[in-house]
């Protein structure tokens, strides 16, 4: 079913503020994002990108509840996550799906790709395409669903990964380094995959990724991260074409192919 205009510019997410501090025994605090605000709209791609240990992977944490924020606000759909009730709390996991940086290790060894599936819709049961629909939305072949993460490739357990994320019809998916393991082949196949599901289901992406490139290639909005603090935020062309803050002209003049596409360098390397 088409969504209407009003469903296609929903926000989804206004995050105000937001600040996270790790606390261990006998170690001292380390805030790892100091107050950092974006928004994200139904069938926008949002990228943070920044170096590792900037503070985006706690981001993407907090937003799926596995960190707890120390400062600020989340809305989800107009409502402060805070204050989310059991039952909001069990329906938000379903509008929120995550794909992680290790494919293979995210996926459980002892589980076919069918039990994996399975799994999830039996602890999220929802209405939606089967095992044989979800494997065939991203691209693989029936022949998988019997088949163990060991006997994969890693481009494949990453497909299988979205697969599985799409298991419970999410409104966002939550990509932390979604292609970085992979080679630059696989990579540009897997961002084709996400722009296609973006496409086809309307579905609202926050990229979390330390390639620049990969940022400019799928991206929308781009929030680029350091020490925990946005130094630039903006639409993704201003931001590379026209960066304001040191930190991000640095940042692309280290680069200097950022500008190509990931195409280009796929058949450069070839």
């Amino acid at each position: 079913m088409e969504k209407s205009a009003a469903e296609q510019n929903e926000e989804l997410y206004r995050v105000t503020d937001l600040h996270v501090t790790y606390r261990r025994p006998g170690a001292k605090a380390v805030e790892a994002v100091r107050g950092v605000s974006f928004n994200l709209h139904a069938g926008e791609t949002l990228g943070i990108v920044g170096e590792s240990g900037s503070g985006k992977s706690t981001i993407a944490k907090t937003l799926m509840l596995l960190q707890p924020s120390s400062g600020g606000t989340i809305l989800f759909r107009g409502k402060d996550l805070a204050t989310f009730t059991e039952a909001e709390r069990k329906q938000y996991r379903r509008d929120v799906q995550m794909v992680f940086q290790d494919a293979v290790g995210s996926l459980n060894p002892r589980m076919t790709i069918r039990q994996a599936l399975e799994e999830v819709r039996s602890m999220q049961p929802v209405p939606g395409p089967n095992a044989e629909a979800l494997l065939d939305r991203v691209g693989l072949s029936k022949a998988v669903l019997d088949q163990y993460p060991r006997e994969l490739s890693g481009g494949q357990c990453q497909r299988a990964s979205f697969a599985r994320a799409l298991a419970v019809n999410p409104k966002v998916l939550v990509a932390d380094e979604p292609v970085s393991a992979l080679d630059v082949s696989v990579q540009a196949r897997i961002l084709n995959l996400m722009r296609d599901l973006r496409r086809e289901l309307g579905l609202a992406i926050l990229l979390i990724a330390h390639d620049l490139s990969v940022v400019r290639n799928v991206c929308d909005r781009v929030c680029v991260m350091h020490l925990g603090l946005f130094e630039d935020v903006g639409p993704a062309e201003s931001v590379f074409d026209n960066p304001q803050s040191d930190y991000t002209k640095n940042l692309l003049a280290a680069v200097p192919d950022v500008r190509r596409s990931l195409a280009d360098r796929t058949k450069a390397r070839q």
